[in-house]
């Protein structure tokens, strides 16, 4: 066989991996924060809060506030999934993009349940506070939290296999998912940094939740159905400026605005 003969190994650009990979996590962040809690607190009658990419803080309290967040990142995993079933004539890149942004979705509202369902904290554990009896609600919690989480991950397993023609054994797959991970943990943590609320918060929820709800990309791909079908021929994610100089835009405005927290408030 002569070298001509070796297909060539496919490689993505990663500056664009990254540059996709944040603002997936930006979007899905902003979501949860600023939709499903900052912006149903204050349709329902909050004052004023303070509003970050780690945290809504506010004294208006509310279950449905608290069951915002998920509820909107469940909703957005589902748009965007749409979307992406749809984006037959579109980029690589573009269906990368909207499949990370299915992803960090479903995993940060399915992985909510089962966070608070163990540590009792978080989101979920105000939402069943009251509830009784509330060792019951945490175990439905739970046991709801990992059968919808491995339903989200064969979703994006499938996503990835039929989107770009990669199977769970290729050395493609590494780069396509552990440099999301690692992008959207350094994102958050970083702009945590600066949030007005006290870096405990960052530590015993921010920080453990997002680790937790994405780790699904560093091992879906051991629970990808057989026979699974290559949906498109194979395609790169080639080099792109436009991600790449909107990505570092973006961060810079999420960073210095959203992670330094926002106060809003409503006059009447």
């Amino acid at each position: 066989m002569s070298s001509a003969d070796i297909p060539a190994v496919m490689k993505d650009d990663t500056l664009t991996i990254i540059a996709v990979s944040l603002i997936a996590a930006i979007i899905a962040d902003v979501l949860h924060e600023a939709i499903g809690h900052a912006a149903l607190a204050l349709l329902m009658g909050a004052q004023s809060g303070m509003l970050s990419s780690v945290a809504w803080s506010s004294s208006y309290e509310s279950r449905l506030v608290a069951a915002g967040g998920t509820l909107v990142n469940l909703a957005a995993g589902a748009i965007f999934w749409w979307m992406l079933r749809r984006a037959g004539n579109s980029s690589a890149t573009t269906r990368f993009f909207l499949l990370l942004c299915t992803a960090f979705n479903l995993f940060d509202g399915t992985g909510y349940f089962f966070f608070s369902g163990v540590t009792n904290f978080g989101d979920w554990a105000r939402v069943i506070a009251n509830s009784h009896p509330h060792w019951l609600w945490r175990i439905v919690l739970l046991i709801g939290g990992i059968a919808s989480y491995y339903g989200a991950v064969l979703l994006v397993g499938v996503g990835y296999v039929r989107e770009f023609g990669v199977r769970a054994q290729d050395a493609r797959m590494l780069p396509l998912t552990i440099v999301p991970y690692v992008c959207a943990i350094a994102l958050i943590a970083f702009s945590g940094l600066f949030n007005p609320i006290g870096m405990m918060l960052v530590w015993q929820s921010a920080l453990p939740a997002t680790a937790g709800a994405y780790c699904g990309l560093l091992w879906f791909r051991y629970y990808i159905p057989e026979g699974t079908s290559l949906g498109r021929s194979a395609k790169t994610i080639s080099r792109s400026y436009a991600w790449i100089v909107s990505s570092g835009t973006l961060v810079v405005l999420f960073i210095a605005v959203f992670g330094r927290g926002i106060t809003v408030s409503v006059h009447n």
